[in-house]
């Protein structure tokens, strides 16, 4: 049996900068897994794209904790709360499905930009699972926030889809996880996290081949792009889910912004896409509301209580 795991949730200027430091890392993981991930779809699918970033991130992410010098060894995988662990993992695998389906036809940075609206979702979602309360200014920001993305989608927009629609749910839903992943750090290590996910991808696409079958035969070109797409998501999953068991939420949330600045220069570099001024636009009043809540989140901890 594996020792349980109870790690109090730290709120502290140091544990904070390297929380975000780390979070800026997994960011940018992230950001070259998904340039692998679109570059790769068109030639092997959806499903096939979940399965084997299962597959190599699950094997990536238990080399590291039998490898580690972290807590339990291999025991370091085994969930306390499964259940929670459970639900995170298929919320997040259905989080990458909608991803993943948007990229067929849409850009990287649209996807990045409306993606945005994560760390809103997060603030609003943080009263009913954090039990944290929200003041009218940051209420008022998170409402301009998520009118930026009506500049982005525009009544008469190209971005206006249904395939926009399943992304925004898998937004709504990622900021769930989010939130998720800083409870679930109290108990579980951040290799038991990210390793679960990947087995949730890994079934999750096994799943989806009735619906998203193979392109066709996999060409060396991709294979190497899925290793690269399953060893960056491990990799990236283990230190995000770290950064979130040192920093709050509230501090963390506004880095995933730094995804656009990766993004756009990949989708330029590798697919030739630039952001329209509508969605540069929309982007800059989400960004801006987001910051805005992280200085009246500031504000109100150098408060006296």
């Amino acid at each position: 049996m594996r020792a349980v795991r109870n790690v109090a949730l730290t709120d502290n200027a140091s544990d904070t900068v390297r929380g975000i430091g780390l979070a800026c890392l997994a960011y940018l993981i992230w950001t070259l897994g998904d340039v692998a991930a679109k570059w790769a779809i068109p030639f092997v699918g959806v499903a096939v794209a979940m399965m084997w970033r299962g597959v190599f991130g699950a094997v990536t992410v238990a080399a590291v904790a039998i490898a580690g010098p972290g807590f339990g060894g291999w025991r370091a995988l085994l969930p306390v709360r499964w259940h929670l662990v459970a639900i995170r993992s298929t919320l997040s695998a259905f989080v990458s499905m909608t991803w993943y389906i948007a990229w067929i036809d849409m850009q990287l940075a649209d996807t990045y930009a409306i993606g945005f609206t994560a760390p809103l979702m997060m603030t609003l979602l943080a009263v009913p699972m954090l039990g944290e309360r929200i003041r009218w200014r940051r209420l008022v920001s998170t409402l301009i926030g998520f009118a930026g993305v009506l500049v982005m989608l525009r009544p008469d927009g190209d971005l206006w889809t249904p395939t926009t629609l399943l992304l925004l749910v898998g937004i709504f839903t990622m900021a769930v996880t989010r939130i998720m992943t800083r409870q679930l750090s109290v108990t579980e290590t951040p290799e038991c996290q990210a390793f679960w996910l990947m087995i949730a991808h890994l079934c999750s696409g096994t799943l989806m081949l009735v619906y998203y079958p193979p392109v066709g035969p996999l060409l060396t070109e991709a294979w190497w792009a899925l290793i690269f797409l399953g060893v960056s998501s491990g990799a990236a999953h283990c230190v995000n889910t770290r950064a979130y068991g040192l920093a709050p939420v509230s501090a963390l949330a506004p880095y995933e912004y730094t995804m656009l600045v990766w993004g756009g220069v990949a989708g330029w570099l590798v697919f030739g896409e630039l952001l329209s001024i509508t969605t540069a636009a929309g982007a800059a009043i989400v960004a801006a509301a987001g910051l805005y809540n992280l200085h009246r989140e500031r504000v109100r901890r150098g408060e006296p209580a």
